[in-house]
C-alpha cells in the first residue's frame, strides 16, 4: 500500500455534488483549471501536445465510514435499478478515488486549462496522465447504460 499525496487541486464551477451534471445524457463541458502545485512542473513538460488527459483525483468530501457488502451495489441517477459499484461512478467505493478525461484547452505554468471537469472546487489531484487509446470505437461496450437508456426514453 502507498500513501497518496496531491500533485495539485482543481479549481472548478461546483461548489457543491448536487451542481456537477450526472446521468446517461449529462453534458461535462464545464471549463476549469487543474492548479498542479510547483514543485511538480517539471513534470508537464510536453504535456502541451495531448488533446486530452485523464485526471486522476480523491473524492475528498465523500464520506469514509467502513463498507458493507451492500454498499458493494449503487443505483445510479441514470437508473434505477442497482449494478455493482465497480459498475458505476459512485462516490461511495473502497478507495475513494476518481477518474476523469478532460479536454485539454492550454497550459499557463503550472495551470492546466481544462473542459470536461466533474470534480468540486479544491478536490485534490492524484495523478494526471496523457489520454491514449488503441482501442476501435466499434469494440468499445457501454455495459448496461444502454439499456437503462431505453428504459429512460419509454
Amino acid at each position: 500500500m502507498f500513501t497518496s499525496q496531491p500533485i495539485g487541486f482543481v479549481s472548478s464551477p461546483y461548489k457543491d455534488t448536487k451542481e456537477i451534471p450526472k446521468g446517461l445524457n449529462a453534458k461535462h463541458d464545464a471549463e476549469g483549471v487543474l492548479k498542479i502545485l510547483p514543485e511538480f512542473e517539471p513534470g508537464l513538460t510536453d504535456i502541451e501536445g495531448f488533446s486530452h488527459l485523464f485526471v486522476i483525483w480523491e473524492f475528498d468530501r465523500s464520506p469514509r465510514e467502513e463498507l458493507r457488502e451492500t454498499d458493494l451495489l449503487a443505483s445510479p441517477p441514470s437508473d434505477k435499478r442497482q449494478h455493482g459499484v465497480f459498475a458505476t461512478r459512485s462516490p461511495r467505493r473502497p478507495n475513494p478515488i476518481g477518474l476523469t478525461t478532460v479536454e485539454l484547452l492550454r497550459r499557463e505554468g503550472i495551470k492546466l486549462h481544462v473542459r470536461g471537469v466533474d470534480m468540486l472546487d479544491g478536490t485534490p489531484i492524484l495523478d494526471v496522465k496523457p489520454y491514449l487509446s488503441s482501442i476501435p470505437s466499434e469494440k468499445l461496450r457501454r455495459g448496461w447504460l444502454p439499456e437503462a437508456d431505453a428504459r429512460q426514453r419509454r
